[in-house]
């Protein structure tokens, strides 16, 4: 069991370093900054911080920290919500004494001194929870922010509790994160409150989607398209969601053209996608994954990929 060794890690060292995916969702800031919470909160004396790209859409949760070089000697690092390395924000995660994995996607990168996967997790902040609950008798604390972060990532990562990914324990972590006082109204309104561009695009993509033989569907949003309605890539992510809850679809993807790269977004109700993704530079959970292409041809690949699998599935 990976949390005795995790624990005592975090009890061990002075400086701890907290990092996450980029592209960051509740999950990865909540984890990481309830997390960071938790431990401050325990051990006052201690040294913590939070880093990655800032991402605006997410600062009402936590705000990164700036920190030097320097400051990652002797410490310990962990990273939430990563399943492979590439793909942690700030790579300077390497520069610590010891590293640490905490994880709920299927393991891409077996990196890290200690590692703790664990799939059947509904998200990291799920996992976050347990490794409090295991952590109390060692002098460890959640108080009102810690539980506002750790609900936050529960509440993205499951959809509202929607998802396959819910379970009896997930329920109960959540029963608990609510007896503490922090305002839910708000946390859910920025999570999933948005402004009326948003809300225009998302029109756009009702109007246009297209639904294969195999139960596929694919939106491209352009560049030239994401400036017409005055949305960054990065809040594409309010967007992911608006096919899911139409009827034939199995899975869908959007492609989102940024300056050098076009990001895919992979949704599934039932086929695995995530080796499709795996195969395009990204990865994640079977139901949920992202990838990256370059150009238009290869984005057309991945479409082609996704429809077998759909087709597969449908067959069985």
């Amino acid at each position: 069991m990976s949390i005795p060794p995790i624990i005592q890690a975090i009890k061990t060292y002075d400086t701890v370093i907290i990092h996450r995916h980029v592209r960051p969702d509740p999950d990865a800031v909540g984890s990481q900054a309830g997390l960071k919470e938790i431990i401050k909160q325990s051990f006052p004396d201690k040294d913590v911080y939070i880093t990655g790209k800032a991402d605006p859409s997410l600062e009402f949760l936590a705000r990164m920290d700036e920190i030097d070089d320097h400051t990652y000697e002797n410490a310990l690092v962990v990273v939430c919500d990563t399943a492979n390395a590439a793909r942690i924000d700030d790579q300077r995660y390497k520069l610590g004494e010891k590293l640490i994995k905490i994880d709920h996607h299927p393991e891409v990168d077996p990196y890290g001194d200690v590692i703790w996967v664990d799939t059947s997790a509904s998200s990291t902040c799920e996992m976050i929870y347990d490794l409090y609950q295991q952590a109390k008798e060692d002098g460890f604390i959640v108080n009102d922010e810690a539980a506002r972060l750790i609900y936050a990532g529960i509440v993205g990562d499951t959809g509202r509790f929607l998802f396959p990914s819910t379970t009896k324990k997930t329920f109960q972590h959540a029963a608990d994160l609510v007896t503490y006082q922090f305002d839910r109204p708000s946390l859910y309104d920025n999570i999933y409150n948005i402004k009326d561009n948003i809300a225009k695009l998302q029109g756009y993509i009702l109007q246009q989607f297209e639904l294969s033989d195999a139960g596929l569907s694919t939106v491209k949003l352009s560049k030239k398209l994401l400036d017409k309605y005055g949305v960054s890539p990065n809040e594409t992510g309010q967007l992911v969601s608006v096919l899911g809850n139409i009827a034939g679809i199995k899975a869908w993807a959007l492609f989102i053209e940024e300056d050098d790269i076009i990001r895919v977004r992979l949704r599934s109700k039932g086929p695995s996608i995530n080796q499709v993704a795996a195969e395009y530079n990204g990865g994640g959970h079977p139901m949920a994954s992202g990838a990256t292409v370059k150009t238009w041809e290869e984005a057309d690949s991945v479409i082609k990929d996704l429809d077998q699998v759909c087709m597969n599935f449908k067959s069985r």
